[in-house]
């Protein structure tokens, strides 16, 4: 205001526009910033960095506590704003839980239940599909629902049922369950309804479980992982070929299993979840 009105005073200026000068002052004398909030602003970007922009507040908040930074909500995101941090968020969608029909193959044994108390007991799966400049890649997933790790993951350029069994065999070596004692949920993909991976199951003695047809809902823990992966990561890059989308996955897994905070675990990562389970065990 002042440079723009040389010949004016400041009294003068701010007498003009009904402003006190003080007000005129205060906006105008740079913003010190306080030592602690600068070194909490950088611990902010440095959490942003390593999680790719992926924590909001509440998230934030908790892995500042892990640096020894203690403050509250409101501060967090003040602070975040002066960081010009800003977490990425998925878009919602619009779901309709209460449509469909049980499969003939497997009824759904799940029922929602998406919170067992036991480890390697009630694991859900499916595939997702990302473009890449030489077609399509084709990723399935297992999971397992009480401590939300992903166990188990396959990638192929075909959406087959090949692709469903590599993935679940993969989950077997890794976590050796006690298959007698485990339930397979999925949704009524044909991949999962084929009788390569349903002889699979029956060989292992696994318990199946499907979704009511075209119900998002009844496998919504798997849905909001892929979820996670692409908002998160997938959907801000590009791939050359099928070779860089496996590298990406598989480091989003690794980051998913150890290092991202979950909401659901009481913000702590599915491995330290899995490690408490062992422990009541």
């Amino acid at each position: 205001m002042k440079k723009a009105n040389p010949d004016y005073s400041v009294y003068e200026l701010c007498s003009l526009f009904q402003l006190s000068e003080s007000t005129y002052y205060a906006q105008v004398r740079p913003n010190r910033i306080k030592t602690e909030d600068a070194m909490i602003m950088t611990a902010i970007k440095d959490v942003a960095i390593e999680t790719g922009s992926t924590y909001g507040r509440r998230r934030m908040k908790v892995a500042l506590a892990m640096k020894g930074f203690k403050l509250g909500i409101y501060r967090t995101v003040t602070l975040m704003k002066k960081a010009a941090v800003k977490a990425i968020r998925p878009s919602r969608k619009h779901y309709y839980p209460n449509a469909g029909k049980a499969h003939l193959i497997a009824p759904n044994l799940l029922d929602r239940q998406f919170n067992p108390e036991q480890a390697n007991t009630h694991w859900v799966g499916d595939i997702t599909y990302i473009r890449t400049h030489q077609g399509w890649s084709y990723l399935a997933c297992v999971l397992d629902l009480a401590t939300k790790e992903i166990v188990g993951w396959a990638m192929s350029k075909s959406p087959n049922a090949e692709l469903a069994k590599v993935a679940l065999s993969h989950a077997i070596r890794r976590q050796q369950p006690d298959t007698a004692k485990l339930m397979f949920h999925s949704d009524q993909g044909v991949q999962y309804s084929a009788k390569l991976f349903i002889n699979y199951l029956n060989i292992l003695n696994i318990t199946q479980s499907m979704s009511r047809r075209g119900n998002c809902w009844d496998n919504s823990v798997m849905e909001r992982f892929f979820r996670s992966l692409k908002s998160e990561r997938l959907n801000h890059l590009t791939f050359i070929h099928h070779v860089a989308a496996v590298s990406t996955v598989k480091s989003y897994i690794y980051f998913y299993n150890y290092k991202r905070l979950h909401s659901t675990l009481g913000y702590i990562t599915p491995v330290q979840k899995m490690a408490e389970l062992k422990k009541v065990a």
